[in-house]
């Protein structure tokens, strides 16, 4: 029997009574749990094994698969479900995770963004947007795809006002060294938004979520830190989908 906590990313239903649980743990990466009678699982034990759970699991192993034998919950962030864009938002972070985080990727570090990214969301206290740029740039800063934020990599230049940022080859060129190129993997950026990137990619963890961004600033960065993510992981998320469709109905 091995001990772990980990946050419940995925529940799949097995029949009338079992289900399947994956869980992001801080040392393991995301593993699939069977659970047992599910379903007649009740109180704190149940409430361990649901959507977003952070808990602390008890788990056998038989063979090549993981059982749960007990759980219990250190926090179950209730206050995501008192808003359609809050948890289908943490949704696409789960189905994020689920699809880039190996064991040998892991890190603290990831379980803890993305618990502070959930704790922000559960109480409303930072922009969702701003939290959705956040999690998909430090993320994938740690599994290995940081964007290069140094410098111009043609001029070395440091604090441009204009600038292009490559997607795919995570880094930057000065307006001036740009000059009249047309090439539609780059996005034109403003030293303000370079800037929020530097901080999400470089800062310390305890700074992190402390900047603030303006309205135009963050939808420059969250256009930025979208198509960054998914283009290195190389694949669509039906609930990114599903998130911009309900605030674009929000905006109506």
């Amino acid at each position: 029997m091995t001990i772990t906590e980990g946050i419940v990313l995925k529940e799949r239903s097995v029949g009338e009574q079992d289900k399947f649980i994956d869980i992001l743990t801080k040392d393991k990466g995301v593993v699939e749990l069977a659970v047992k009678g599910a379903r007649k699982i009740n109180g704190r034990s149940g409430a361990s094994t649901q959507l977003f759970a952070y808990s602390r699991f008890c788990i056998d192993k038989r063979g090549e698969k993981l059982y749960l034998n007990s759980a219990e919950p250190v926090h179950i962030f209730y206050g995501l479900r008192d808003s359609l864009t809050k948890v289908s938002l943490a949704s696409y972070f789960a189905d994020v995770l689920r699809s880039c985080i190996e064991p040998q990727r892991q890190n603290g570090d990831i379980m803890r963004l993305f618990l502070n990214c959930l704790h922000f969301l559960e109480n409303g206290k930072r922009d969702e947007q701003l939290l959705k740029s956040i999690f998909e740039l430090r993320l994938m800063s740690e599994i290995g795809f940081m964007p290069d934020v140094v410098m111009c990599r043609e001029c070395g230049v440091y604090e441009p006002e204009e600038l292009f940022f490559s997607v795919i080859n995570g880094g930057f060129i000065c307006a001036d060294c740009f000059g009249e190129r047309s090439d539609e993997n780059y996005i034109k950026l403003k030293l303000p938004v370079l800037n929020a990137v530097r901080h999400i990619v470089l800062a310390d963890f305890d700074r992190l979520f402390n900047f603030r961004v303006s309205e135009q600033a963050q939808k420059k960065l969250g256009s930025f830190s979208e198509s960054y993510l998914l283009t290195h992981l190389e694949r669509s998320f039906r609930t990114l989908d599903f998130y911009k469709s309900i605030t674009a109905q929000s905006r109506t």
